[in-house]
Order: structure tokens, then C-alpha cells, then sequence
């Protein structure tokens, strides 16, 4: 994709998201964070108690969650602002990453985190 074609979208995702930021607030205020949720599963897809790593991609800060017995994590207070990366590991064993743009303006994300893989060493 040409450098113009790059430009204009992104122009065009910017108006898009400033008219649904219009119709969809009458008030004109905003919150500015979101949150992560989800659960953690192994490769037979049961539950599993792991520990969940959040990675601020404009930091790189990481904040790490031990799942809860039934495989539930949550993270919230996160800006709107700022990209995110998720995975669970445990064990020698990895879920994929998950990636949490600033370009998606959804309050809250749900995911399932799968162990499915071995961790690579990094």
C-alpha cells in the first residue's frame, strides 16, 4: 500500500472515530481508560490459574495477574491512549499475544488467553 493511501486511511479512521466520538457523547465528556478481562485456558481448553502479563507498549512497563482458579484475570484503568500486549505463560508454555490498540475506542476487551504453545525464549 502506497504512503498516500496509508495517510488517507488513517485521515478517514481519525474522522470516523471523531463522529462516533459525537454521536455517541451528547455531554461531551468521556473516561479516558479501559478494561481487560478474560480467561485463561490450557490446550484442552479448561480453566487454569496462570499468570497474565500486560505490557505497555509506549513504556514497556509490564504489569503481571495471577489468574483466578476458574482462569478469570481483569485489568482496568488502562488509558485509551496507549497500546497494550497480552499473554499468559506458565510453565514453559505460552498463550499467543493479544494486542489492545489505541485506535480501538472500545471501553472493554474480552479475551481468551490459550496455552497452546511452547514459550520461546526471548
Amino acid at each position: 500500500m502506497s504512503t498516500s493511501r496509508k495517510l488517507a486511511l488513517v485521515a478517514l479512521i481519525a474522522i470516523a472515530a471523531g463522529i462516533a466520538f459525537a454521536q455517541g457523547n451528547p455531554g461531551g465528556k468521556q473516561s479516558q481508560l479501559r478494561t481487560v478481562r478474560g480467561t485463561v485456558i490450557d490446550k484442552d481448553e479448561n480453566p487454569v490459574n496462570r499468570v497474565v502479563y500486560l505490557k505497555n507498549l509506549h513504556t514497556n512497563d509490564i504489569v503481571t495477574h495471577l489468574s483466578a482458579s476458574d482462569g478469570q484475570f481483569r485489568f482496568s484503568g488502562l488509558d485509551l491512549n496507549v497500546d497494550y500486549e497480552i499473554h499468559a505463560e506458565q510453565a514453559g508454555m505460552s498463550s499467543s499475544s493479544h494486542s489492545v490498540s489505541n485506535f480501538d475506542t472500545r471501553k472493554e476487551f474480552v479475551l481468551t488467553l490459550k496455552l497452546d504453545h511452547k514459550k520461546s525464549s526471548k
